[in-house]
């Protein structure tokens, strides 16, 4: 017997005994018609709809690569197609398979398409799992088509699937359900006989409460509606009001994976948000990376980047102070280091910003790319060795120390790049002074009027 997403004997216990399967389960459209969201995904002539109905003639339907935060329909996609389409339906999971297996379904579905003509539907999930060698056994079947592959990930396919695969797929992405979806998915489990079969009501404040804690995630609405109502029930209620749902559901698991994107898109809101200088957002992000378990060093990093990167010279302190976080956290670790990082996070947020530290070294590095280096002035160069002199080397050299104000005039720069200044400095914070001083150096080394920006 071939493997399929959902067994008979699965789908036969289910029909004489509903309540044996989870209510997310039981709730999991059985057509096209019946999925919450991912309309734009769903039009006529989409990829999923062509799946679904059958199309064929010269132009098949194609591979697909469903991609999407948990909860968003994925796996209720591919159910949907199994059960709609004609074509045989094989499922497997990269957690437990490997390439022997995939190559077994593909020498199946070349055996069916050439023996009685039948077309094979591959549903693999969570295809970021496979190595690049797993993903490699998938390309001549979906090449030349002896699967449709249908692929579902939460993680980028960009960063964790191969770019031959991808080029042979259409990337399809989902988006989370919105509240008005989760709605209508949270009344009709209330009143479906599939469901909950009208044993239970929910009022509007547990529901706001629900749609909450859900995030966007409809087996986690799901999950937590079937746990509050198998409270309610237990206790002879004809509803499950807010506090038994919240005495059932502890809190928001967050929504946060720290081997996936997710962990590098909290990470950059966070470091945007210090540099948008929005403090109430940027301990948001911080507490969702410290609640979902983030490495603390991790995190101190980031912040010891940000201080160089968007506040500078404006706030001399910023980087002693995010040096000093990483040390303390390294040290103590957590809980009490969410102390420090709190600390750090706030200092950097409210701390005036200033990028042009940044700004400097990305263009002197630029005009080193380009060409722009020339031979270090004679004068400059390292007279310590035996014939330098005889070189030139070191010769005429005035030490600045002996000068009057400290700032001997001679040249400094490479011949290539006299007249650059890559230092702009901004009049925020403190780095205000450090602009009336450059402007000052740079006059009395006769460098005032080079140009403002690298060309």
């Amino acid at each position: 017997m071939e493997p399929d997403l959902f067994t008979a004997a699965a789908e036969d216990r289910q029909e004489k005994d509903p309540s044996s399967s989870p209510l997310a389960v039981r709730m999991r459209p059985r057509i096209l018609d019946e999925v919450v969201g991912q309309q734009h995904l769903l039009k006529p002539g989409s990829p999923l709809r062509r799946l679904v109905e059958g199309s064929g003639g010269p132009a098949g339907a194609s591979s697909v690569i469903l991609w999407g935060p948990p909860g968003t329909g994925k796996t209720t996609l591919a159910y949907v197609v199994s059960k709609a389409t004609n074509k045989r339906f094989v499922e497997l999971s990269a957690i437990t398979a490997g390439v022997k297996e995939v190559r077994a379904v593909i020498e199946s579905a070349r055996r069916a398409t050439g023996g009685y003509g039948k077309e094979t539907v591959l549903f693999l999930d969570e295809i970021h799992r496979f190595s690049k060698a797993q993903q490699d056994s998938l390309l001549p079947a979906v090449e030349n088509r002896w699967v449709t592959l249908i692929a579902a990930t939460t993680e980028n396919p960009y960063f964790s699937i191969i770019s031959p695969l991808l080029s042979r797929s259409l990337l399809l992405t989902l988006e989370s359900l919105t509240d008005d979806d989760l709605r209508d998915l949270l009344r009709r489990a209330l009143t479906d006989e599939r469901g909950l079969g009208g044993a239970v009501t929910l009022p509007e404040d547990a529901e706001a409460h629900l749609l909450r804690i859900a995030g966007g995630d409809a087996r986690r609405a799901l999950t937590a509606l079937e746990a509050a109502a198998g409270a309610a029930i237990a206790t002879g209620e004809a509803e499950i009001t807010l506090a038994t749902l919240e005495a059932t559901v502890d809190r928001a698991a967050v929504k946060y994976d720290r081997d996936g994107d997710q962990h590098y898109d909290v990470a950059s809101a966070l470091i945007k948000s210090i540099r948008g200088s929005d403090v109430d957002a940027a301990l948001h992000y911080l507490a969702r990376m410290i609640e979902a378990g983030e490495d603390p060093r991790f995190i101190a990093r980031r912040l010891m980047i940000s201080a160089s990167e968007d506040i500078g010279l404006a706030d001399p302190t910023a980087l002693p102070t995010a040096v000093a976080a990483a040390q303390a956290v390294a040290m103590i670790g957590f809980p009490e280091a969410a102390l420090t990082l709190s600390h750090a996070t706030i200092a950097l947020a409210l701390a005036p910003k200033s990028n042009a530290a940044t700004l400097a070294i990305s263009a002197a590095r630029e005009d080193v790319r380009k060409g722009l280096a020339g031979p270090v002035p004679a004068h400059l160069r390292d007279g310590h060795y035996k014939g330098a002199a005889k070189l030139g080397h070191a010769q005429g050299y005035v030490y600045p120390h002996d000068v009057q104000g400290g700032i001997a005039a001679q040249q400094y720069a490479p011949d290539a790049v006299l007249d650059r200044r890559y230092y702009t400095p901004t009049r925020y914070g403190a780095e205000a002074r450090y602009a009336d001083v450059v402007e000052r150096v740079r006059e009395r080394l006769g460098r005032s009027g080079g140009s403002a920006e690298p060309s």
